[in-house]
């Protein structure tokens, strides 16, 4: 029997930061094509309040898809601490990530922030 084998997908990724962004906040877009997305955020800050909400979407025509949100607590516990949400394969496409669209927090930094797709 014969098979063809083919390498796994590289995984592609990109870096950032955010400083002082208010509610709402849309990421910059990459292009997805398939596969599992992680973000990590590395030392955040938002006052006295120690909570973001990051929510992944895919940028279509008419309104984009939102899918699960996660709360990123941990990042806000020092210089070096991170937090980290995954969301399973949703197809090929533009994605980006909001941050805090339910209103919390008047602002949001983040030293460092890490998108592997």
């Amino acid at each position: 029997m014969l098979g063809i084998l083919t390498p796994p997908a590289q995984a592609s990724s990109w870096t950032g930061y955010l400083t002082a962004v208010m509610p709402g906040y849309e990421s910059r877009r990459w292009t997805d094509t398939g596969g599992t997305t992680t973000i990590k955020f590395t030392d955040c800050y938002s006052g006295t309040w120690k909570s973001a909400q990051v929510r992944l979407r895919k940028d279509t025509f008419g309104p984009d898809p939102a899918y699960a949100t996660a709360v990123f607590t941990n990042c806000f516990n020092g210089t070096t601490a991170t937090s980290t949400g995954t969301w399973s394969d949703r197809g090929s496409g533009e994605y980006y990530f909001a941050v805090n669209e339910s209103g919390v927090n008047l602002t949001l930094t983040v030293k460092s922030i890490t998108v592997t797709y």
